[in-house]
């Protein structure tokens, strides 16, 4: 008899750990297979909320918000490329030198998750798509049609995409989305929370994944 998990996992696109995180999730996950069942919920969290439209260049913003000089970004650069690589996740490095607003791309997340609204699944493959938009093809996560036809590879439809983000829709439940998870102490991503109460926080390995979800799953079972 397998056990459900619910996973809330807690990211923004434009964070490459995050990108990590769910490479590695999922990977955690086919190893353990049907003895332990998931339910996946995509939360919104985001690193830069008042980036402006057209967004920053990267290497300004990082020195601005972290200090580091643009030796020690390309560092962590080159490690983030090659965790990436471990785990068929391709980060270009080439042609990414900008940072954007995401908030849209949460509402479209948001709108993929609502149950009855699109097929299951999706939310998942959007958030995949998106990821790999930024990271691996440069695109501005920002611009509504990109995020329009990036749901069309996601297997939405992508002009009920464009009239959810034409709309404003889905902005208040996302704002109180990302209030909860700020408010119960999530200041970093990604974050995964399981059964509402266990916490694995960052980029971890799949070993880290899949440990901590056995233990887990044989605590509630």
């Amino acid at each position: 008899m397998s056990t459900t998990l619910q996973i809330d996992f807690v990211s923004d696109i434009s964070c490459p750990w995050c990108a990590i995180g769910l490479s590695a999730l999922e990977q955690a996950l086919a190893r353990i297979g049907e003895a332990i069942k998931v339910d996946i919920h995509l939360q919104p969290f985001e690193l830069n909320p008042q980036m402006p439209p057209g967004g920053q260049d990267i290497t300004e913003h990082l020195a601005q918000k972290y200090g580091s000089t643009p030796e020690q970004h390309a560092a962590i650069r080159e490690t983030i490329r090659q965790r990436g690589e471990e785990l068929g996740f391709v980060f270009r490095l080439e042609g990414r030198d900008r940072i954007y607003n995401t908030f849209d791309a949460h509402r479209l997340l948001h709108w993929s998750g609502e149950p009855g609204t699109v097929p299951a699944g999706c939310q998942t493959a959007l958030k995949k798509a998106l990821l790999t938009a930024y990271f691996t093809d440069g695109e501005n996560p920002s611009s509504h049609a990109v995020l329009a036809r990036v749901a069309g590879i996601a297997g939405l439809d992508p002009q009920q995409a464009m009239e959810v983000l034409a709309s404003g829709r889905y902005a208040d439940e996302v704002r109180e989305r990302e209030a909860f998870f700020t408010g119960v102490g999530i200041h970093s991503v990604p974050a995964v929370i399981v059964n509402r109460k266990y916490l694995i926080s960052g980029g971890q390995p799949v070993e880290v994944f899949e440990q901590a979800l056995r233990r887990i799953a044989a605590e509630a079972a």
